[in-house]
């Protein structure tokens, strides 16, 4: 039954009003916050050299702080900025589209849930709603608390 409204078009197309109604609540008070999310659907211009995506996992997590949160904007149902990964901090544009961000977390919180599904992901993933994506990684546990 969870499958049928995580893959309604109405349900996705309100989650995704939802998270981006709640970003614009965060950039306009200033605050910094997290969001996991699919990595399969996000893109980084440039691309990243692959001995640094390899160890992203399925549920990503990015910190939006500092000069990232700064660059950070919503644009066209995309979560954008601007982050830099590795030793090297290698500068890259991430586009993140909103509906395979599956949580937004402040102060190590989560504040909002998504349970929709991306448009675009396979069958196998949209049998796996996001609190199975986020609980398949331990050392992800903790933001329940």
């Amino acid at each position: 039954m969870l499958e049928k409204v995580a893959d309604n078009r109405e349900f996705r197309e309100m989650m995704r009003q939802h998270i981006e109604q709640t970003m614009f609540v965060l950039f306009e008070n200033s605050i910094e916050f997290g969001i996991y999310c699919d990595f399969e659907h996000i893109s980084f211009d440039p691309e990243l050299p692959e001995y640094i995506t390899e160890n992203f996992e399925q549920a990503t997590l990015f910190l939006l702080a500092g000069y990232t949160y700064e660059s950070a904007r919503v644009e066209s149902d995309m979560l954008i900025f601007e982050a830099g990964f590795g030793e090297e901090n290698i500068g890259s544009l991430v586009t993140v589209p909103l509906l395979s961000i599956m949580q937004i977390i402040v102060d190590g919180s989560p504040i909002l849930i998504n349970i929709a599904q991306h448009k675009a992901q396979t069958t196998e993933n949209s049998e796996q709603n996001s609190m199975e994506a986020l609980l398949s990684n331990p050392k992800n546990r903790k933001f329940l608390q």
